[in-house]
């Protein structure tokens, strides 16, 4: 490779690595804005946020989306709300380390689900890195001693499952096949807010939207707007670049460091201490999904990630979070 070629990839992997960054610190960003009384409220504002610039970036291949692409879109926006809410309300009632960690189980969980529904048995090296994630988790969630895991940890090991249904219903739903990634995505985060905005309303489902707005400080508004621009915006238009200017891959491969850098903000930031059999844990679970992602790449064919609570879909493997 030449100074120059190497020079452009290196331009080019920045801002991806920078968006695995932001997805890492997404954690506790949601964590500080949100309480159990405001998620929905908080879903509400932060991807209400987002969807009029989406729509109006994208709105011409967003009408060019037919009856079937709109229904199927209609569906995943379903199971995308159920990620989001199980994500928002784990990451209340855990630290911000766990649920970066037990989240990137979704590499570990997709591959063990499509290799189930095509009957092709996982390599032993994937079933092995399998195993260490699993292991890791379970000493990860017992910090400095052996507890029953936190009512979090239970809700973000339901949102990884919930995200490798997701992940596999798009692959396999010939209805959104070939559709416009873009349009795909607004649809899908506009099927979610609807649902937040509804449950919102229902007695007993915390603060309404108005009120928890008008509850919010200044550093509150800060974290929601860095949430909504930062990780949503930005990660979900600087996949859209890089994908094309590099390989599908290589940005999946960049984006997988997500959980490295949601221990590293929750250590460093906010503070969590899990103690040496939660470090154990955690450094398990890095190593497993890491090479769980290598052992189960040859096998592996590209499926489209929506965006995340924090990220947007960009037809690529799925790197960590919707």
């Amino acid at each position: 490779m030449t100074v120059k070629a190497a020079r452009r990839a290196w331009l080019t992997d920045l801002p991806v690595l920078l968006v695995a960054v932001v997805w890492g610190s997404s954690y506790l960003a949601a964590k500080e804005v949100t309480t159990a009384q405001t998620v929905l409220a908080v879903l509400v504002l932060r991807f209400g946020v987002v969807l009029p610039v989406l729509v109006g970036t994208g709105w011409r291949k967003l009408r060019a989306l037919d009856g079937a692409q709109l229904r199927g879109a209609g569906v995943l926006g379903l199971i995308l709300s159920g990620i989001f809410l199980l994500e928002t309300y784990g990451v209340v009632h855990t630290s911000a380390t766990n649920a970066g960690l037990i989240i990137s189980l979704t590499m570990i969980f997709t591959p063990l689900a499509e290799s189930r529904i095509t009957g092709r048995r996982p390599s032993g090296a994937f079933l092995a890195a399998a195993g260490l994630s699993v292991l890791g988790v379970l000493l990860l969630t017992q910090g400095a001693g052996f507890t029953a895991p936190s009512l979090g940890d239970l809700l973000m090991l339901g949102a990884a499952v919930a995200r490798t249904v997701h992940v596999l219903a798009m692959s396999r739903m010939r209805s959104v096949q070939g559709a416009d990634s873009m349009s795909m995505t607004t649809v899908q985060l506009g099927g979610a807010v609807a649902v937040f905005a509804v449950l919102s309303t229902l007695p007993g489902t915390g603060s309404t939207t108005w009120a928890a707005a008008a509850d919010l400080d200044a550093g509150d508004w800060l974290w929601l707007i860095y949430l909504s621009v930062f990780c949503t915006l930005f990660a979900f238009f600087v996949q859209m670049w890089a994908v094309r200017r590099t390989s599908p891959s290589r940005v999946s491969l960049l984006l997988g460091t997500e959980p490295v850098w949601a221990a590293v903000v929750g250590v460093t930031l906010a503070g969590d201490r899990p103690g040496w059999v939660g470090l154990l844990g955690a450094l398990l679970v890095l190593a497993g999904t890491a090479w769980g992602r290598s052992a189960a790449a040859p096998r592996q064919t590209s499926v489209v990630e929506p965006a995340e609570p924090d990220r947007a879909d960009t037809g690529l493997e799925p790197a960590g979070r919707s």
